[in-house]
């Protein structure tokens, strides 16, 4: 069984574009240009509100496989969620000088760019993709 949600031929920007109000819009963008900056690569939507950098093939033992993508960022109605795929388990130290924030397994939530340090934030990025990349060799 695959993923449900998959890459799309989606245009990011008129994703980015079509986010309302202006002040999420800016945050948004900000997020998008820091992942394309730390990652090298061009983003990619994954369903209708999903936007993913990189790629990795998964495989569990139950049998499970598909593609997914290794960091990404979605608006979301109440707030703006960060996607680190490994999870944010490994990420007590950064969490606790980020800001305001809450979180899921692979989920960080803001509500705005400006509650968090930008710097950490990065730090993040950085190394959810360096834990990718010993899971899941590019």
């Amino acid at each position: 069984m695959a993923n449900k949600t998959q890459k799309t031929e989606q245009p990011v920007q008129d994703y980015i574009d079509a986010i309302e109000p202006a002040a999420r819009r800016a945050d948004i963008a900000a997020i998008n240009e820091m992942m394309r900056d730390v990652t090298g690569w061009s983003p990619k939507m994954w369903g209708p509100s999903i936007v993913g950098f990189g790629d990795y093939h998964y495989k569990y033992e139950s049998g499970r496989e598909g593609d997914f993508f290794r960091i990404g960022y979605s608006s979301r109605a109440k707030n703006i969620s960060i996607y680190i795929m490994p999870g944010y388990q490994d990420f007590d130290d950064e969490l606790s000088r980020l800001g305001k924030h809450s979180k899921g397994k692979s989920c960080l939530y803001i509500k705005r760019l400006s509650d968090v340090d930008s710097d950490v934030l990065r730090e993040m990025l950085v190394k959810g993709l360096a834990l990718m990349e010993e899971k899941y060799p590019l």
